[in-house]
């Protein structure tokens, strides 16, 4: 088969190839400028432009996503938006006041990133002891070694819009927790 992959110039398309170490997988080559004479192909969308990303568990196929849009478009406290055997992402929303509530996944390493607001992560082996404590600001990562208990705080007068990664995927393909209570009920 023959793809022609849309991007910024230069364009590439991929030709599956043989390589005697891995068997077949796709090459990528230059192609020709005037393959498509359309003056909107392989047009990166300018980031000045307001678009809705429909926020759902894509997860099993590939996906490309911005994701800060994402993070911050979402209103729901957790939202799956990709769920594969051994990874997920969801999409946060605290806010102002909340927290996600103290929390430990035995078997589950995380990574956290805020994208918009301010707020206080804690973090300890023990739930008396969270000796862990920082300041998070837009643009922090906190990654959570799986087994410690840990939370965070909405510090700020804005809800807080993140992202997180679990590995393995904490919670069910297409969760969606509108709020925190619906999240609480549905850990009983």
């Amino acid at each position: 088969m023959y793809y022609i992959v849309p991007c910024m110039y230069p364009m590439y398309s991929s030709v599956p190839m043989t390589d005697s170490r891995n068997g077949q997988h796709p090459m990528y080559y230059p192609a020709s400028p005037m393959m498509n004479s359309s003056p909107d192909w392989g047009r990166l969308p300018d980031k000045t432009e307001e678009r809705q990303i429909p926020l759902r568990d894509y997860g099993g196929a590939p996906y490309v996503v911005d994701i800060e849009d994402a993070a911050e478009q979402n209103r729901a406290f957790r939202t799956a938006l990709w769920t594969g055997d051994y990874l997920q992402v969801t999409l946060m929303s605290i806010r102002p006041g909340e927290s996600i509530g103290l929390e430990r996944h035995p078997q589950t390493d995380q990574f956290l990133r805020i994208e918009d607001g301010d707020g206080l992560v804690r973090m300890g082996r023990t739930r008396e002891n969270l000796n862990f404590e920082r300041r998070i600001v837009e643009d922090d990562a906190i990654m959570v070694p799986a087994g410690y208990w840990h939370n965070i705080i909405n510090t700020g007068r804005e809800p807080l819009k993140l992202y997180s990664i679990y590995a393995p995927p904490e919670h069910p393909f297409g969760t969606i927790h509108r709020t925190k209570a619906e999240a609480m009920a549905a850990a009983q």
